[in-house]
């Protein structure tokens, strides 16, 4: 491991110690791609993603209970702050809110703060969860370079072993079914053969990717679970896409936009139903 204060990367490595807002501005001069950013290429359009990047929106509170775990849970990240009251639309409430975000850091109801902090004890009762966090780094910082495209990849892993790699994910229920489908929806399957790609180029070897899924609800159920190969091929072919993508926009300076001629949009069979209810 590699402990950085620089603002750019312009070797591969791994990075002990940067700041969130350093690695999401994306350190890597000429830009680089992440496994979301991946994601967020292929679910919009090129001319999206490229604004996007370059246009960055402003902390959202619907992220703050996910932050807040993850900081609680791993120890890093950014600080936590209860801003009194239930409200939070009043001009001394407005002002605490603005101040923390602006120092980098996450704003918390009381209530929401007492939730996160039981979902972090809930994890440190948990024999597996809590024993995949007791080896290893929190927030490592991943860098490489693809050898198949030459573009910069780079990834932040939640926790990193010697011989795993740890995500945390915060969710509504924990069961198989709806894991499942947050997989599939979310694209979960590409962020973890991303991720271990990012180890196996750094020269960790073939390391595997393990989430701990906890509910935000009480009593804060947690599953651990990964993906089987088909799972992780079929992410590795979504990431190649990206990457095939990001790569001729970067190398032609062109980022279309949304196709130039007219589309013909097909609705799903359910919106074809004509008889009635």
């Amino acid at each position: 491991m590699t402990t950085t204060e620089t603002t750019a990367i312009t070797e591969p490595g791994i990075h002990d110690g940067m700041p969130d807002a350093v690695y999401h501005a994306d350190p890597v001069p000429g830009g680089s791609l992440s496994s979301s950013g991946a994601r967020r290429l292929l679910a919009t359009c090129p001319a999206r993603f490229d604004y996007d990047r370059r246009h960055p929106p402003a902390p959202s509170k619907a992220f703050d209970v996910g932050h807040a775990a993850h900081q609680m849970v791993l120890g890093t990240g950014p600080h936590l702050k209860v801003v009194p009251g239930d409200r939070w639309d009043t001009k001394v409430a407005k002002e605490q809110v603005t101040e923390i975000r602006e120092a980098g850091g996450i704003p918390l109801k009381q209530d929401v703060f007492d939730q996160v902090t039981a979902m972090a004890d809930a994890i440190a009762a948990h024999p597996l969860a809590s024993a995949l966090l007791t080896k290893g780094s929190p927030e490592q910082s991943l860098f490489w370079v693809d050898d198949r495209t030459g573009i910069w990849r780079r990834a932040r892993a939640d926790w990193l072993r010697s011989d795993a790699i740890v995500d945390l994910k915060t969710c509504e229920e924990a069961d198989a079914d709806h894991i499942t489908r947050a997989v599939t929806r979310y694209g979960y399957h590409g962020q973890a053969d991303w991720y271990q790609a990012g180890a196996a180029a750094l020269g960790l070897g073939d390391l595997p990717f393990v989430f701990i899924f906890v509910e935000k609800a009480a009593p804060h159920l947690i599953h651990v679970v990964q993906l089987g190969d088909d799972e992780l091929a079929a992410g590795r072919r979504i990431n190649d896409r990206a990457i095939d993508l990001f790569a001729e926009c970067t190398s032609t300076g062109v980022w279309p936009g949304y196709p130039a001629d007219i589309t013909t949009i097909f609705l799903p069979p359910y919106a074809l139903r004509t008889e009635e209810f």
